[in-house]
């Protein structure tokens, strides 16, 4: 059998030697940078701060995959208190209570996918609720107006994520890097070869899979077609002193921006005394990025008093494209960029042709990917030589 190459170390090319590895295979995964775990790594110090993937859901393609090979880092669940929200130009315990009823009516309807999400609330309920359940989505999407994306993508996702009695998220203890770690062991225990330090500028002999990001891939690979739709927000990353009575999550159902105290169900995060927020704000289609920003700012006077005295680390980011697949009208995870691309070459990532929510669909498709690189790996083996 051929030997294999995966391109990208983080969450999907870690994955996808694993499989290529317990599928018998000789595998060598090649990473650009000093170290496996890409997007997937949590800020090293005393503020462990993720920047891609933060939690791990419940009942999942990656709980099960992890479950099954012994590999899944211990996990803390969410808070059942302290979910505030904002609107109306305040933070709130509840949401609108007009906002339940129409919200337990479509509990369990399938929604359309040839329709974007708020018409098809509306044509259910009225136009409040609709822009409403649109800014809740916008956790996920991290997109300035889930409301026109395809229904179906956003409705799935919310019942999923946030309209459940028992929340599926489980959170890594110690941030992400504690799952990269233990992924890169078991990959090294399979016999897999890891090389840091090795970008690819051009691809060696398939059967290849390029676990890169989007944008990386389309270069690479050299094809114009590798795009799809992505969230554009402004991410801030926060070191606070502690104070009683901080929210641990507030929902912003105006502008879908959200809060979090992910040191709230993890205090290894961040140093005793002290907590790790993560707010982020979806940017406007004719907004700069420090527009949205100060928008971010305001959101988080409203929610955590006297934050910016209590601040004691800080980290801005830009997450433009690097936040997971976003479906619009007319298009499903299908629709998607392929994973087979054809001549031994495969794909997997975020952005790709698979099901599931945020790092879950790089975990389907690497998984795929792998499986159909053995498959091409087997096959030429038993080809008679030319």
């Amino acid at each position: 059998m051929s030997e294999i190459t995966v391109i990208g170390g983080g969450v999907a090319g870690l994955t996808a030697a694993i499989t290529c590895a317990e599928g018998g295979a000789s595998v060598r995964l090649l990473e650009a940078h000093d170290r496996v775990g890409g997007r997937a790594l949590s800020t090293g110090g005393p503020y462990k701060a993720n920047l891609g993937p933060h939690a791990i859901y419940q009942g999942g393609v990656l709980w099960d995959w992890l479950t099954a090979r012994g590999v899944m880092p211990p996990v803390a669940r969410p808070l059942l208190t302290g979910v505030r929200f904002h609107y109306e130009g305040s933070v709130h315990r509840t949401p609108p209570l007009s906002l339940i009823p129409p919200g337990l009516r479509l509990r369990g309807r399938m929604a359309p996918v040839d329709q974007d999400f708020r018409s098809w609330v509306t044509d259910h309920s009225d136009a409040r609720t609709a822009d409403f359940l649109s800014a809740l989505a916008g956790v996920y999407t991290f997109h300035h107006d889930p409301g026109q994306l395809s229904a179906a993508f956003v409705w799935e996702r919310t019942q999923r994520l946030l309209l459940t009695a028992r929340p599926p998220a489980r959170f890594v203890i110690g941030g992400w890097t504690t799952l990269i770690d233990a992924l890169e062991r078991h990959a090294r225990a399979l016999g897999v070869q890891i090389a840091t330090g090795e970008r690819v500028h051009a691809l060696p002999e398939p059967p290849v899979i390029v676990a890169l990001e989007l944008r990386d891939a389309r270069q690479l690979l050299d094809e114009d077609t590798l795009q799809w739709a992505s969230g554009r927000t402004v991410c801030l990353d926060l070191g606070l002193r502690e104070r009683r009575g901080d929210p641990w999550i507030v929902s912003d159902l105006e502008t879908a921006g959200w809060a979090e105290r992910y040191s709230a169900q993890d205090p290894s995060l961040a140093p005793p005394g002290e907590q790790l927020m993560q707010a982020q704000m979806p940017i406007g289609p004719q907004e700069t990025a420090d527009e949205a920003g100060l928008r971010l700012e305001r959101f988080l006077d409203a929610s955590f008093e006297d934050w910016r005295d209590r601040a004691t680390w800080r980290r801005r980011q830009v997450m433009d494209g690097r936040s997971g697949a976003l479906d619009f009208p007319g298009a499903t995870w299908h629709d998607r960029p392929a994973i087979d691309r054809g001549d031994g070459i495969y794909l997997c990532g975020d952005q790709v042709a698979a099901p599931g929510c945020l790092a879950e669909v790089s975990f389907a498709s690497a998984i795929e990917a792998g499986t159909r690189a053995l498959e091409h790996a087997r096959s030429a083996a038993l080809r008679p030589a030319a």
